[in-house]
C-alpha cells in the first residue's frame, strides 16, 4: 500500500504549479517593495520642489 502511494504520481503537476505560483507571487512582492522604496525619495523630492516653487503659487484646479 505504501509503495503504491510512493509510485503514484497523480497530482504531481498540480503541486508543481502551486509551488511555482507561490514562488512567483513572492518574487512579485519582493520586486514591488524594492521599487517602492527606490521611488519614494525622488517622489518626495519632486513633491517638495513643486510645493515650494511656481506651482505652489498657482490657483487650485479644484
Amino acid at each position: 500500500m505504501f509503495s503504491d502511494f510512493v509510485r503514484d504520481d497523480a497530482g504531481a503537476i498540480s503541486t508543481d504549479w502551486v509551488v511555482l505560483t507561490a514562488f512567483l507571487c513572492g518574487l512579485a512582492i519582493a520586486v514591488v517593495s524594492l521599487l517602492r522604496t527606490a521611488a519614494e525619495d525622488p517622489a518626495s523630492a519632486l513633491n517638495a520642489r513643486m510645493s515650494s516653487g511656481i506651482v505652489a503659487g498657482s490657483a487650485s484646479f479644484d
